[in-house]
């Protein structure tokens, strides 16, 4: 199904929502706030208005208001012409700003091009055939009614709603929220006298369905010429001029256009634009609007990029983009996960391999909120009970190279078992600990870290004791990115090559960051992409725990390194050592270099940290480093070449062994951590 089939078929199999207005919760500056938008009726739009005025169903001005920031999403009805309007003169057939609703407006503001009345003129003009016409509505005759007297802009400086300058005109300099007072939307209220109802659904014209349908019927009346619709396959009036406030409401780039006839859009192939492409205004209404429900129902922008994604059926799905914790927090009707906690210690256990299907635990013991490979689980089979046979996934995304033209980046469908199946994969096959911060607290989970915490992690820079992205070209590499593990985890293809060493790169240089927390992230990211990596190369499979078997090179460096470290950081005093880096880690971008060579200089300055020791820990170490350099081939051990990322998986097993394996002698396990 192409792309403008499955936005026709949303678009029908939500359509008893148009025109309800829902709103979505974001966070903005710290602040909670709910953002509206609304499934549009055919041949509708949404404006942001500024001023409105009520009326009687007389015509008569009953007073005015300026409209707040939380309530000023307004629903319109538009023409072909208007609604794609950039340029010229083109009124909307209801509400519209003050050029052409004002019969007055040439009073108050300056007519530099002497053609300010004639934007009056032509609204009056269509408002005049929707008013005659037998499908006109009680609230259409009362805003005609009122038009004609040509005192809307006095009304409105007699409410205090507009203000003029000493030279008795509107001033440009005061604004109506950000927008030029004499260029202010108005939308009206209709009433009777006393208050009450006539009859329809509502007063507000924005919210008055019975106006909607009217208008619909109106505008369908005056289709012109019917062609073949080349989308559906019917016969309908043709449009040419397609929707635009794609992306948000100030919008101005188009999807379809054809208004170039000067270049080479459709030349070469055909000798006019109608030969190429026919689309009926209808089924452009029904495309348009949905995009637009959907993008701010659940589209993520990134700088000049928006994504969405959705199901079939409107189910809800675990996102694409999300990291492992958010999907196993998610709470699914259909299932109940369960959250008993284990003992993390099965984690690490020599001879016991973790793998998910086991469904242990592996989040950390000091962790308060453990994530288990259980909840991951039955979070996907809970989204999985819900979806049919014939339910499908579908992903978009949009650019825009200018600000008139928008263009479809990407495009996918695929049935919706293959997508949830492609998400345990990608959360698997990259499985390893991970931190985030979560609620101002430190957390931390087994899986894979969401795309964007994927982007700063690799481009950002440490800033007030985080990682992120804080230079203007932020949005854009969050985009980037986003587009790159598209088929990684849409489609289970390799992690690029270049992001992996990335990763790789970063986690080797340890002494780049100032907060030990952020490097560990870092690292175990670093350790997600090798592990993901060594099984498409190779089909290995890698986990946390501690394989003491390996006899791998790169690997039993990791634990060399591991080892070093450990025993240097067991001296140090809690109050006056935080700050400071052991070798092991000031060694560590070289060490993966020239690891034989960097070996012996950190095994060198081992000594006075071992001989800090008590007897039975300086012991357990040596003979630890014993038992992992007799498992090396000496050809191999005294190869100078560069570490593999292999080394870091090595390394972060190692570790995190010793700093949980509480059993070794005399270590004291994690108390100093």
């Amino acid at each position: 199904m192409s792309w403008e089939e499955e936005l026709i078929r949303l678009y029908d199999k939500n359509s008893s929502q148009a025109g309800k207005i829902q709103y979505k919760p974001i966070k903005k500056n710290g602040k909670d706030e709910n953002i509206p938008y609304v499934l549009l009726p055919p041949f509708h739009t949404t404006v942001t208005a500024q001023i409105q005025v009520t009326l009687s169903a007389e015509g008569e001005f009953l007073g005015a208001l300026k409209v707040g920031s939380e309530d000023k999403l307004t629903i319109i009805p538009v023409t072909e012409k208007s609604g794609s309007r950039t340029a010229g003169k083109a009124p909307h057939p209801l509400c519209d700003n003050l050029r052409y609703l004002a019969g007055d407006y040439g009073k108050y503001v300056p007519d530099k091009k002497g053609d300010l009345g004639s934007y009056h003129e032509l609204y009056m003009e269509e408002l005049e055939k929707w008013h005659l016409s037998p499908l006109s509505h009680a609230k259409v005759d009362a805003v005609w009614k009122y038009l004609k007297k040509e005192t809307l802009i006095q009304d409105l400086l007699k409410e205090k709603i507009l203000l003029l300058s000493e030279d008795g005109r509107l001033s440009d300099e005061i604004k109506i929220e950000g927008v030029i007072q004499s260029m202010a939307f108005v939308r009206f209220i209709v009433r009777e006298k006393n208050g009450t109802e006539f009859g329809q659904t509502c007063d507000e014209c924005w919210k008055d369905s019975s106006l909607w349908d009217c208008f619909i019927r109106y505008y369908r009346s005056m289709g012109g010429k019917k062609e073949l619709d080349y989308l559906t396959g019917e016969r309908q009036t043709v449009s040419y001029l397609h929707s635009k406030k794609i992306r948000n409401e100030g919008d101005g780039a188009k999807l379809i256009s054809s208004n170039d006839e000067a270049n080479y859009t459709f030349r070469g192939r055909f000798s006019t634009k109608e030969q190429a492409f026919a689309i009926g205004n209808e089924t452009s209404q029904k495309m348009h609007n949905a995009l637009k429900w959907i993008i701010r129902k659940q589209g993520r922008s990134f700088d000049t990029l928006t994504m969405v994604t959705w199901e079939s059926d409107m189910k809800e799905m675990p996102p694409w983009d999300a990291d492992t914790e958010t999907i196993s927090s998610v709470s699914v009707t259909e299932t109940t996960p369960e959250t008993g906690e284990e003992d993390l210690q099965a984690l690490f256990q020599d001879d016991i391999p973790v793998r998910w299907e086991e469904e242990a635990e592996v989040s950390p013991e000091f962790d308060g909120n453990p994530v288990t490979a259980r909840q991951f689980y039955s979070a996907l089979e809970g989204y999985r009970k819900q979806v049919e046979n014939t339910s499908h996934m579908i992903l978009m995304a949009f650019d825009a190279a200018t600000t008139g033209r928008l263009s479809l980046a990407e495009f996918k469908t695929m049935e919706t078992s293959r997508y949830l199946d492609n998400i345990r994969k990608w959360h698997e096959q990259c499985g390893w600990i991970q931190w985030k911060y979560k609620d101002g607290h430190r957390k931390s989970y087994y899986g894979v870290p969401g795309v964007r915490d994927i982007a700063d992690i690799l481009y950002g820079l440490e800033s007030n004791g985080r990682i992120t992205i804080a230079d203007k070209n932020g949005k854009r590499l969050y985009a980037e990115l986003g587009r790159r593990l598209i088929p990684c985890i849409w489609d289970n293809r390799n992690v690029p090559y270049d992001l992996l060493m990335t990763a790789v790169n970063r986690a080797s240089m340890p002494q780049a960051y100032k907060e030990r927390y952020n490097w560990e992230r870092v690292l175990t990211l670093a350790c997600s992409f090798v592990k993901k990596s060594r099984y498409e190369r190779e089909k290995e499979e890698w986990n946390v725990a501690l394989d003491k078997e390996c006899k791998i090179r790169d690997y039993l460096y990791g634990r060399l390194l591991a080892v070093a470290d450990r025993i240097e950081y067991r001296t140090y005093e809690r109050d006056k050592d935080t700050s400071r880096v052991t070798n092991a880690k000031r060694y560590m971008s070289t060490f993966s270099q020239r690891p034989f060579d960097t070996w012996k200089i950190i095994e060198e300055n081992l000594q006075p940290y071992l001989n800090k020791l008590s007897i039975a820990e300086r012991r357990y170490y040596e003979n630890l480093l014993d038992s992992i350099e007799v498992l090396f081939d000496m050809e191999e051990f005294q190869n100078n070449d560069k570490l593999d990322g292999l080394y870091l998986l090595g390394f972060h097993s190692q570790s995190y062994d010793l700093k949980y394996n509480k059993n070794k002698a005399n270590d004291g396990g994690s108390e100093n951590e």
